[in-house]
């Protein structure tokens, strides 16, 4: 699960999976993105509304060799299914998403953002909605570093 779902966010991450589940809007994606060490403290990342705030804080996202955001779309999406027993409703994506051959000159990274983009053609990181960020320490080496954000899924509404 999320070390913490973003303030913006609460309340709203399993409807952004739902929209991205459903293309509703048609453009709708979720992001993952990599931050470099020495990331804000999380009760500070947790109040930014927009990608765009968080760039604009201490923050840095990887931008060195291979590295490029995961964009998911519906088709990467676990199927979402409240849970009536437990009374809870979880959430997730299908597979463990990969960064292949990641290599940045041994910067660490601290964290990973998952963020909804309600249309991923505009091109803004203003636009884009931070819902959860998660411890993530790694140093790349160049090998591949894999994301699996919880087994039992990115976020849990109860």
């Amino acid at each position: 699960m999320a070390d913490q779902i973003m303030n913006i966010s609460k309340g709203r991450f399993v409807e952004f999976h739902f929209r991205v589940d459903n293309n509703d809007p048609t453009n709708a994606v979720l992001v993952m993105t990599l931050w470099r060490s020495a990331s804000e403290a999380d009760d500070t990342l947790n109040n930014y509304d927009d990608l765009a705030a968080i760039e604009a804080g201490a923050n840095t996202e990887e931008t060195d060799g291979s590295y490029a955001r995961i964009v998911l779309d519906d088709t990467d999406l676990a199927a979402e299914l409240p849970d009536d027993t437990a009374n809870d409703f979880e959430v997730d994506i299908a597979v463990d998403q990969t960064w292949s051959t990641l290599s940045n000159g041994s910067n660490a990274l601290d964290k990973l953002i998952l963020n909804y983009d309600s249309d991923s053609t505009a091109g803004t990181d203003s636009n884009i909605i931070p819902v959860a960020h998660y411890d993530f320490s790694v140093t790349p080496n160049g090998g591949d570093v894999t994301a699996q954000l919880n087994i039992d899924g990115y976020g849990r509404a109860a």
